[in-house]
């Protein structure tokens, strides 16, 4: 079950939404569970100007994907590199079932082949 802050910060979602024209994507699925996410990234002087995602998924997946994206955006490469899933956590402000802690752990590796992705070009 899921507690009030983790309800109401799905009621107030920000960072969704596909993104023409990124400069990196990064793409990952969950065969266990089905989960699918899509970070979509704009650099400018090696920050994270713009960011936003699609998550296909359970609310703990939505949730912690939103939160990263709110903790990722204006960091630079290597500051985000180093987001862990214990920020995310603290940035919902909630709990997630303890089935569900994955996800954080998803939408970081998302946000760090989407890095990667950017650095090879």
């Amino acid at each position: 079950m899921y507690d009030k802050k983790v309800l109401d910060r799905v009621k107030n979602i920000k960072y969704t939404g596909e993104m023409k024209n990124a400069d990196a994507v990064g793409e990952v699925i969950n065969p266990h569970c089905g989960d699918i996410m899509e970070i979509y990234l704009k650099i400018k002087k090696n920050k994270i100007d713009k960011i936003r995602f699609k998550t296909y998924g359970c609310l703990a997946a939505v949730v912690s994907t939103d939160c990263m994206c709110e903790i990722a955006n204006g960091k630079t490469l290597d500051e985000a590199e180093r987001i862990t899933g214990e920020d995310i956590m603290n940035t919902v402000g909630g709990k997630f079932p303890p089935l569900k802690i994955h996800c954080t752990a998803l939408s970081l590796k998302a946000l760090n082949k989407a890095i990667k992705s950017y650095r090879k070009k």
